[in-house]
């Protein structure tokens, strides 16, 4: 016990990189973590505090690192010791989380798998502060052709015409596809005009011969899918 205590003891005396390099990354705090990438502090303040400081302006729900990516470069360039180029630092290390995140969820995905769908989308939506809706087109065997983004920005999933996306599906030669857009309140339940238009495109689609697998739509680590929910 006493030698434990030494240890950790002597952890704590290291600087974050010294500790990385000595006991690996797993062994650092999420502050500790910032640090590194922030690497300089002020006169005042050592970059350990800085991350500090940058941690806690993520605001409940999402708070620590998850956080960070709905906090703004503006918010971050007001903490004394963050300028541009170490905001910009912290916001490509958010992106490339999400990226990451995508990627592994992609090994292996199989688009007939709505968990798995949801979860390959999950990172890059679940943070939008408004609706962004993705048409996925898929051929014969269910593999993906194409990802594409038919809104973002927009207020509502109605705002999306049948046409739009039936012309996005011909484009890419699509045999099957799958709709996915987000809920920005974080609950996933269908809106009635969610379950309208997703009627509509399922009828439309069957008479194209380009049939709508599911609508999935993703909250905030969850998700409603369509076909699930025995809706299409």
């Amino acid at each position: 016990m006493a030698a434990e205590n030494s240890k950790q003891a002597y952890q704590a005396q290291l600087l974050p990189y010294e500790r990385f390099l000595r006991f690996g990354p797993e062994s650092l705090t999420e502050a500790e973590l910032l640090a590194i990438i922030i690497r300089t502090g002020t006169r005042d303040c050592s970059a350990l505090q800085l991350a500090q400081q940058v941690l806690a302006l993520a605001q409940y729900p999402k708070e620590g690192l998850l956080g960070l990516y709905d906090v703004s470069l503006k918010e971050l360039q007001g903490i004394r010791g963050i300028g541009e180029v170490k905001a910009v630092k912290l916001k490509c290390l958010t992106e490339l989380t999400m990226r990451m995140s995508a990627a592994r969820a992609r090994e292996g995905l199989s688009f007939h798998s709505s968990g798995q769908v949801a979860d390959y989308f999950m990172e890059r939506l679940r943070h939008k502060r408004t609706e962004c809706v993705t048409l996925v087109c898929l051929d014969a065997k269910g593999q993906m052709i194409a990802e594409q983004r038919l809104s973002e920005g927009s207020v509502r999933m109605s705002l999306i015409s049948p046409r739009e996306i039936f012309l996005a599906a011909l484009q890419n030669n699509a045999v099957n596809i799958l709709l996915v857009h987000n809920h920005p309140s974080g609950d996933p339940t269908p809106s009635r005009a969610d379950r309208e238009l997703t009627a509509n495109i399922k009828e439309l689609g069957d008479k194209m011969d380009i049939r709508l697998l599911d609508h999935i739509v993703i909250g905030d680590n969850c998700y409603t899918s369509f076909k699930e929910a025995s809706l299409l």
